[in-house]
């Protein structure tokens, strides 16, 4: 019986503690807490781990990324050079850009909304098919008369005694490009004409460019100068890539015996081939096996030389250099040697040759020699005149 007791008592102290432990909420609460705290403590230690793992997950997906991104720039720049092999009418777009329109949204009828009030556009048609995008601008005495005008009075405008500069510009852009536009400013404010085109496939010219096609629009409006001016002063002008086609073109003239009055080159080189080479978007090619077959050959393939020393071996006129020591698209080196080609041509002989440096803590770069304040000086001592302001 005791036994028996016991076993009661024992089931009784059981229940009743099970019963004291439902109905208290206080050690109910105690209880469970107990286990969170457990929980957290287990979550607090796997934490710590995990973040490790991941982070060693993040730090392999962003190398991970890097390296495809790399083997992705290593990629293209092995297949350039194949591509540019392969197609070598992109060279000859490389070469050109005529289809960077820098302005953008200028309207090349109007020059007026360049500031140049005093201008006159029009267009010629040098070859059938290929009409071509003429700007005038009259010198700065003629302005107030040029209101207003219409093309014939530009035209007999050609008659005054002023000078007549045919300016050739280069690459990319148009004729109303901003570098462009202020030379021509300050030409006009010097009392020269100055008339200036987009070869064809510039600007809004028709036609698509080569060598061949910018040197003979060239050589038709010097002639068509040539027959409204008569015997009045005509001067050549060239800018980057222009002074190749000028120095094709004043080639042409002089081997028929009628050069031009002068000839003037801004930032000049002296062939496409050493100009190409030397041209800092070939600079990360150039150490590359094979740069000259790749690039330089190609550019030949596309018929496309611009000699200008070459060129020098046949000039017979004055020639006049005009280059930054800082510019960084047609190095100073080029427009140096080709100073030096010039003034060894037998062609040249009694003409004067004349090379002006312009210092590179200047700024003037590739594009700003219009603004030197010395330029007036430099043509009028080079030309032999004085102009009409001074």
């Amino acid at each position: 019986m005791r036994k028996r007791n016991n076993s009661l008592t024992v089931d009784h102290d059981s229940s009743a503690t099970n019963t004291i432990l439902d109905t208290n909420p206080n050690l109910k609460y105690c209880h469970k807490k107990g286990e969170d705290s457990e929980s957290e403590d287990l979550l607090a230690s796997v934490d710590p781990v995990s973040d490790k793992i991941m982070g060693r997950y993040r730090r392999f997906g962003i190398k991970s990324r890097l390296k495809r991104i790399l083997l992705l720039a290593l990629g293209v720049y092995i297949a350039i050079p194949f591509i540019i092999k392969l197609c070598p009418s992109i060279q000859a777009k490389l070469v050109f850009l005529n289809f960077v329109r820098v302005p953008y949204f200028i309207d090349l009828k109007r020059p007026q909304d360049q500031g140049l009030n005093h201008t006159c556009n029009f267009y010629l048609q040098p070859e059938e098919a290929a009409n071509i995008g003429v700007w005038h601008t009259v010198p700065a005495r003629l302005w107030r008369d040029a209101q207003e005008k219409d093309r014939a009075w530009y035209d007999s405008a050609l008659k005054s005694p002023y000078p007549v500069i045919l300016y050739l510009h280069g690459n990319a852009g148009s004729r109303g490009g901003d570098h462009r536009v202020q030379l021509y400013k300050v030409l006009s404010s010097l009392g020269y004409h100055v008339v200036t085109f987009d070869y064809r496939g510039w600007g809004d010219s028709e036609g698509s460019p080569s060598e061949r096609g910018m040197t003979s629009d060239a050589l038709f409006l010097y002639h068509w100068l040539k027959e409204r001016i008569g015997k009045k002063p005509l001067y050549v002008w060239g800018h980057s890539l222009g002074t190749g086609v000028a120095t094709n073109l004043v080639r042409h003239l002089s081997d028929r015996g009628a050069p031009p009055e002068a000839l003037i080159l801004e930032s000049p080189f002296t062939n496409i081939r050493e100009e190409a080479q030397s041209h800092p978007l070939t600079m990360v090619y150039r150490l590359l096996p094979g740069f000259d077959w790749f690039f330089l050959d190609t550019i030949t393939v596309n018929d496309i030389r611009f000699a200008s020393d070459e060129n020098m071996g046949h000039i017979s006129c004055p020639v006049l250099i005009l280059h930054a020591e800082d510019d960084t698209v047609v190095p100073f080196h080029l427009g140096k040697k080709l100073y030096s080609i010039a003034a060894q041509s037998q062609s040249l002989t009694g003409h004067k040759v004349q090379f002006i440096p312009f210092p590179g803590n200047l700024g003037y770069k590739h594009k700003l020699i219009y603004s030197s304040p010395e330029l007036p000086h430099i043509l009028s001592d080079f030309l032999g005149t004085a102009h009409p302001h001074e």
